[in-house]
């Protein structure tokens, strides 16, 4: 445990309080202790304690009841329950009712720190687990604008229902965060959201992706191998890009809709799933119907619930509280940057947005972004409009107009030109350079701190 971490010590026994409290402090914790389970729990309304250490029997409250009112508090927070009586029953009902360890008086020191670090590994799994489901399902959705307001009504309304949902929109639009959203509402909540980019996929390898495959389907194939439909049984799968799906895969996926079931690559037995369709697609599907690119009936089937996204250009409202979201901490914008943002048209919506927001704030001055500084990052749709770039490298005879600049400044430019050639990438900037992200980081720092000397 990390020495700001504070635990609640309860315990009416004052020799085995003073030797906890002793030996909690002496691994670096800040140490609250009360004499009996009523003052644990009125301690709990007072405070936050990162780790609650409990006897078992108290008078006026006993340990399940502390452990009862830490866990209705903060359901993730880490209880020890010590007790005298370690029998098996003891224990086991313990662990059933959210106890996370269980010490036996007399406590040994080097139980205790046993006990202490496995905690502190499950906390650390817990809140890993934590990220990760985060970044899988992704937050709420920034909504200011009336049109994403209705989007985000009918999907809370049709989230609790096992209807397959279409969403439709320009790319960049946010399709994939609407699809989030319809399985964090819907009762399959706690279960996986998987995705899948059809159009990312090989042909030959989307059957095998979909469905999974046995071992020996295909060369390479050492082993079986679960597919996506499968990896989603009792949650939702996010079909994105689907209009790109060739006649073969759109009737294999048409008979899962159907029917529920389907083979591996490869494979005899029938595997039956119960999954939850999002698609989302940025064509016009009617029209891939008409000319016979796309099967009306899985049309059908994939939009019971169609949703369309507004482009971001059609929600200004947006555009500012977005852009305020997408800012890294102590960077704002000043009145004439949330102008410059508001009357852009923003071709690339939401994606294009983030891009921007995220490299102005990166390179801006002083942590305030102006005006002047978003114009010379955004793109025209015109081509016969020039917008002055803030980095250019001479186009004439490159290397020799390089000769008697200092290095530091030809190495600036290099890097900035290049994360613009990325589209503001920085991973694969620091790819193309062939330095690590972390020190693309310090020179982007150094280039927003130093002005050039050219």
């Amino acid at each position: 445990m990390s020495r700001h971490e504070v635990v609640l010590l309860a315990d009416d026994e004052p020799l085995s309080r003073e030797f906890l409290q002793e030996a909690l402090s002496s691994f670096g914790l800040e140490v609250h202790a009360v004499a009996d389970g009523q003052q644990a729990i009125d301690a709990l309304q007072e405070r936050d304690y990162d780790l609650i250490v409990t006897d078992l029997r108290m008078p006026r409250a006993d340990g399940m009841q502390v452990m009862a009112a830490a866990k209705k508090a903060a359901p993730g927070r880490p209880v020890v329950l010590v007790t005298a009586h370690g029998t098996m029953h003891v224990a086991v009902e313990a662990m059933r009712s959210g106890a996370d360890d269980i010490l036996e008086k007399p406590v040994v020191l080097d139980e205790l720190e046993i006990v202490l670090a496995r905690v502190r590994e499950r906390s650390r799994l817990r809140r890993e687990n934590d990220y990760l489901r985060a970044e899988t399902v992704g937050g709420d959705l920034v909504v200011a604008a009336p049109s994403m307001q209705r989007v985000l009504d009918l999907v809370k309304k049709v989230a609790p229902s096992k209807a397959t949902v279409m969403v439709r929109g320009e790319s960049g639009t946010g399709k994939e965060r609407v699809a989030t959203m319809v399985h964090r509402y819907s009762d399959r909540a706690t279960g996986p959201f998987v995705k899948l980019n059809c159009a990312a996929i090989p042909e030959a390898l989307l059957e095998s992706e979909l469905f999974g495959h046995e071992a020996g389907a295909f060369t390479g194939a050492a082993r079986r191998r679960e597919g996506r439909f499968e990896l989603a049984d009792g949650g939702t799968l996010f079909l994105d890009e689907v209009g790109e799906m060739s006649a073969a895969m759109q009737s294999k996926l048409l008979r899962v809709l159907q029917e529920g079931e389907f083979e591996r690559v490869g494979g005899t037995r029938t595997v039956k799933v119960d999954v939850r369709i999002v698609a989302a697609t940025n064509r016009d599907l009617a029209s891939a119907v008409e000319n016979g690119l796309f099967r009306a009936d899985l049309l059908y089937r994939l939009e019971v619930v169609p949703v369309q996204l507004p482009p971001l250009r059609e929600r200004v409202e947006e555009i500012v509280p977005l852009a305020r979201h997408f800012l890294r901490p102590g960077v704002t914008l000043d009145e004439s940057a949330e102008r410059e943002l508001q009357a852009w048209s923003w071709p690339g919506n939401v994606r294009e947005l983030q891009n921007v927001v995220e490299r102005v704030g990166l390179l801006c001055e002083g942590g305030v972004v102006s005006g002047d500084f978003v114009r010379r990052w955004l793109r025209p749709m015109d081509e016969d409009v020039v917008v002055e770039p803030t980095y250019v490298l001479p186009s004439v005879d490159p290397i020799g107009a390089l000769v008697g600049r200092p290095l530091a400044d030809i190495e600036r430019e290099l890097v900035l030109r290049t994360l613009e050639s990325c589209g503001g990438n920085r991973r694969r900037t620091a790819e193309t350079l062939g330095i690590g992200v972390r020190t693309l980081f310090n020179k982007l720092q150094e280039s927003a701190a130093e002005p050039s000397r050219a």
